[in-house]
């Protein structure tokens, strides 16, 4: 049995070669989770939880929010995110100062940065720019700074491809059917979110939105354990999924023992038909 969780180039190479060897693959790939902000919810919770959840980690997690679609007057509250995201320090991993490391390698630096200078060259507004940032103690440092693109639509390339980095995308829906749509007509389907304090809204969403893991007022919603990490569509390939139960049986290889204990009953012939019980 195999099992993996990374990027889809060599997530689709690991299930191919693996099932036609004749294993179990399960093969965790990209994301592109969205947020859907509704007006109605409470925008300095929502605000946080959104710098949280995109920044965290340096954005280097597969559940982190790296997209989120601001509904109706919920878009004037974007100019307010450069003001929180600025505070954060970016610093090396091992400071208890820092609220966002580097990136894992230069590859993955010149990733972000080139996804961000494509942004700008096709028609979206970085708002905040974490090009260029500097660390003290650490020259050689692959670092981005919390980063924020604003009016980015389907087309471009930031949000084709995983970035995997410390960005936030912006985009902008006049109705919570328009921001469903978006989420859905992206091919992965690792999480999604909503904020709203309207609990036909977020039922609605629930029924609706296309991804596996779906949190209501939870920026990430990364399941405990004792369920499945339930990523889908082009976030996934293989049977079942990772832990929970489907993750025990995954790993499981299953027997089956049939008995008979009649050994002191007499024997009334062969039989060649099939067994019933009566």
């Amino acid at each position: 049995a195999i099992s993996f969780v990374g990027g889809d180039a060599a997530g689709d190479h690991i299930h191919e070669r693996g099932t036609k060897n004749g294993k179990r693959v399960q093969s965790n790939k990209g994301a592109k989770n969205h947020g859907t902000i509704m007006p109605d919810s409470a925008k300095e919770n929502v605000l946080n939880a959104l710098i949280g959840a995109s920044f965290g980690a340096a954005g280097q997690r597969c559940m982190a929010l790296s997209t989120n679609i601001f509904v109706g007057d919920a878009q004037d509250w974007i100019p307010e995110l450069r003001a929180k995201a600025e505070g954060l320090v970016v610093g090396e991993g091992m400071d208890a100062k820092s609220d966002v490391g580097p990136l894992i390698t230069a590859q993955s630096k010149e990733r972000c940065e080139r996804l961000i200078q494509s942004a700008a060259e096709q028609g979206a507004e970085i708002i905040l720019d974490g090009r260029g940032i500097e660390v003290d103690g650490c020259p050689n440092g692959n670092f981005v700074g919390p980063t924020i693109i604003d009016n980015v639509t389907p087309e471009m390339d930031c949000y084709k491809e995983e970035i995997f980095g410390p960005v936030m995308l912006c985009m902008r829906a006049d109705s919570m059917e328009e921001a469903i749509e978006i989420t859905n007509s992206n091919p992965y389907g690792n999480g999604a979110a909503i904020f709203t304090q309207s609990g036909g809204a977020a039922r609605k969403y629930v029924s609706e939105v296309d991804a596996g893991q779906v949190g209501v007022n939870l920026p990430i919603p990364v399941p405990l354990p004792m369920f499945s990490f339930t990523g889908s569509r082009a976030s996934f390939r293989g049977s079942t999924n990772f832990y929970g139960k489907s993750g025990v049986q995954f790993f499981t290889q299953i027997k089956t023992v049939t008995t008979n204990w009649k050994i002191d009953e007499v024997s009334q012939g062969a039989s060649t038909t099939m067994p019933i019980l009566k």
